[in-house]
């Protein structure tokens, strides 16, 4: 009996996925378990495991539109038999040719006529093709006769373009150059992934109204910290000490006093959330995803940066479930990691909030009135202007700056 292959639940509100590829063959030998199929939804990639033992059919291919629940393939129990190595082959001594059985044709080819033997005739009676009928031997069909094949409704293969001459002035100049437009470009279909990322920037863009307020840090205190305590920490937890475990930190605590930034608008209501739940934007070969890390604030700092770093490696590898996705209430982005200086986020609906974090860049600032070499980093809080106020976005930011620029604050919780 065959195991059927199902597409499972894709997650709250996504209702089709696209076969992204077979990670194992039509017929191969599958172990229950085994990765068999990648999906990617609107929202995240995943795999599809097998549930049992045995030789994989594939019934639905690569690259095709799936639902909850569909069938796409079929794992059948493999017998002793097929499992089993096969016997020795053993060759039978050879036959005479009297003795030896005619050796069928090929299938769908017509038996073979019988070949005549006869004398080669004389030179004096010899028959010669006339010239007029020398033509008709030919190797190749004619065009006309290539076109007798053709079906009703079918066009023949054009024949390969040939090198163009001296293109004329007009019209024909410019086909050319349309053409040779066309022949450097590649066009590919957008993933679904993809697609949801676009549409839902531009919904961004048209239902909220966005603002963004900067400020700068002095993060010297902060990387003192981190060098001091990095190693013991490693040490301790298992996991390092990054940047993004002290950001979310600060965001925790900023939010706690700002709270209307951790809101977001559900029609004519203002929901405020109880916890934080924050989203952090990893980039990815297949394009921006925000997996969640869920009650952030009741998190210490190594639970952080575990979370961080599972989800961040579960998002590069494709591994994310829709849940991981879901239920954000607050996100940061960092696009220091890949040199940016400054930015102005978009807003993860229906989200109200969004930090982004930039390069640390070493500047010369004016501390006690003597100018100064400190590590900065520029910090922008994008927000929607028609839940927060200005007076609200900037406290809250500088809140953040003033947990980094103070490490110990966070500690004390002052």
């Amino acid at each position: 009996m065959a195991t059927e292959v199902r597409i499972p639940e894709l997650g709250e509100s996504v209702s089709e996925a696209t076969i992204v590829r077979w990670l194992k063959d039509d017929g191969a030998t599958v172990q229950a378990d085994e990765p068999l199929l990648e999906l990617e939804t609107e929202k995240a990639s995943m795999e599809v495991v097998a549930e049992t033992a045995g030789r994989l059919s594939i019934v639905t291919p690569a690259g095709a539109r799936v639902h909850p629940g569909a069938v796409v393939g079929r794992i059948a129990a493999e017998t002793r038999a097929e499992a089993a190595p096969p016997p020795p082959r053993v060759e039978a001594p050879a036959r005479p040719d009297s003795a030896r059985p005619a050796r069928p044709e090929p299938p769908g080819e017509p038996p073979r006529p019988a070949v005549e033997r006869r004398e080669a005739p004389r030179p004096d009676t010899e028959r010669r093709p006339s010239p007029a009928r020398e033509p008709e031997r030919r190797e190749a069909p004619t065009p006309v006769a290539a076109e007798a094949r053709v079906e009703v409704g079918d066009r023949p293969k054009e024949p390969a373009a040939r090198p163009p001459a001296a293109m004329p002035d007009g019209d024909g100049a410019a086909d050319g150059r349309a053409a040779g437009a066309e022949a450097d470009v590649e066009r590919v279909p957008m993933t679904a992934l993809r697609r949801t990322i676009a549409a839902r920037l531009v919904q961004a863009q048209r239902s909220a109204a966005i603002l963004t307020t900067f400020n700068e840090v002095d993060l010297a205190e902060l990387l003192a910290l981190r060098r001091r305590h990095r190693e013991r920490f490693k040490a301790r937890h298992g996991v390092d000490l990054g940047f993004m475990s002290l950001f979310a930190r600060a965001v925790v605590h900023a939010l706690r006093e700002v709270p209307v930034v951790n809101a977001s608008i559900d029609g004519d209501d203002i929901v405020y959330h109880r916890r934080v739940h924050l989203g952090i934007a990893v980039s990815t070969p297949r394009g921006l995803v925000v997996p969640v890390v869920r009650q952030a604030d009741r998190r210490s700092l190594a639970e952080i940066e575990r979370a961080v770093a599972e989800l961040a490696e579960r998002a590069r590898n494709g591994k994310l479930a829709p849940d991981d996705l879901a239920g954000g209430t607050f996100t940061i982005t960092n696009g220091g990691v890949f040199g940016s200086l400054l930015s102005t986020p978009i807003l993860n609906p229906p989200q109200s909030g969004i930090l982004g974090m930039h390069k640390i860049e070493e500047r010369p600032v004016a501390v006690n009135g003597q100018v100064v070499i400190r590590p900065m980093m520029y910090v922008a809080l994008s927000y929607d202007h028609r839940l927060v106020d200005g007076a609200q976005a900037v406290t809250f930011l500088v809140r953040v700056k003033e947990q980094l620029e103070d490490p110990a604050r966070m500690v004390l919780e002052v």
